[in-house]
């Protein structure tokens, strides 16, 4: 009996391990021909894209406005839709129409003025200068007053005459504003270029009053030295700053609109 059972463990299986390990091995080369096929396919894909980005690329044109053309090999071409603008509310359009026939007014009138100031604008006193807001024509102020006065010299009351018959025909606006150099001055009547510049268009403004030309639409300002057109270094610039400048303003002013405390106060309760 003691012979036969060592006869028999002599012959059990030590080896069965192996089994396992084999099937271990098998499921993970399943699964690395699983993982390595995934990979191809994606791989193939990526090229896919690429391709298709370099034929893109290749095969672009342009197009006005900044808009590319991608042609693509075996695609019909796709072209952008193009930007249609919204077009005007025709009461804008109105208004831009309005405003044309205003500006072109404007502008008939100041040469109806540049006519009757030939002489002086031929000798450089009177200049015609057109902005945003409509047209200026500049006056020397030594045609006008003279030296620290604000009195109209007798010769000038032509020339702001024919001026002041011009305006009386139209509607437009009209803003006379005073500039003086920055030399100062203090007289009883004029502690400062301030006063001296208000006083000069306040008396070009009352002559066109008294010519024909409406209160209502007559504005005069007086800017004293603080808008130079040249520099007060030389004579020459200092006589270039001295100078009554009369707007003729192509806007019409807007009716005022009451904001109101809510409004004020950012629309808090």
């Amino acid at each position: 009996m003691g012979r036969r059972r060592k006869q028999e463990e002599e012959h059990e299986n030590h080896e069965r391990w192996l089994v396992s390990y084999a099937d271990f091995i098998t499921l993970l080369f399943a699964f690395f021909v699983v993982m390595y096929a995934l990979s191809s396919i994606n791989e193939g894909k990526y090229k896919v894209l690429s391709d298709s980005l370099v034929n893109a690329f290749k095969n672009s044109t342009a197009q006005d406005g900044g808009q590319p053309i991608v042609v693509m090999q075996g695609a019909p071409i796709v072209l952008p839709k193009p930007i249609v603008k919204a077009d005007a509310a025709p009461e804008n359009r109105a208004k831009e129409a309005a405003r044309g026939v205003q500006r072109e007014k404007m502008r008939n009138v100041a040469s109806d003025i540049m006519r009757a100031l030939q002489p002086l604008v031929a000798q450089g006193k009177v200049r015609l200068l057109e902005t945003s807001r409509g047209v200026t024509i500049e006056i020397n102020d030594s045609v006008l007053f003279a030296p620290g006065q604000a009195r109209l010299q007798t010769q000038s009351n032509q020339a702001l005459g024919a001026v002041a018959e011009v305006l009386a025909d139209s509607d437009f606006p009209i803003t006379i504003e005073g500039h003086t150099d920055n030399v100062p001055i203090a007289t009883v009547q004029f502690p400062s270029n301030w006063e001296l510049s208000a006083v000069r268009a306040t008396t070009v403004l009352r002559l066109f009053n008294e010519r024909g030309v409406g209160a209502e639409r007559l504005t005069a300002i007086g800017y004293g030295e603080t808008r130079p057109v040249e520099t007060n270094i030389t004579a020459e610039g200092r006589a270039r700053n001295r100078r009554v400048s009369i707007l003729i303003d192509s806007e019409r002013p807007e009716e005022p609109m009451e904001l109101g405390a809510k409004a004020i106060s950012g629309g808090a309760p």
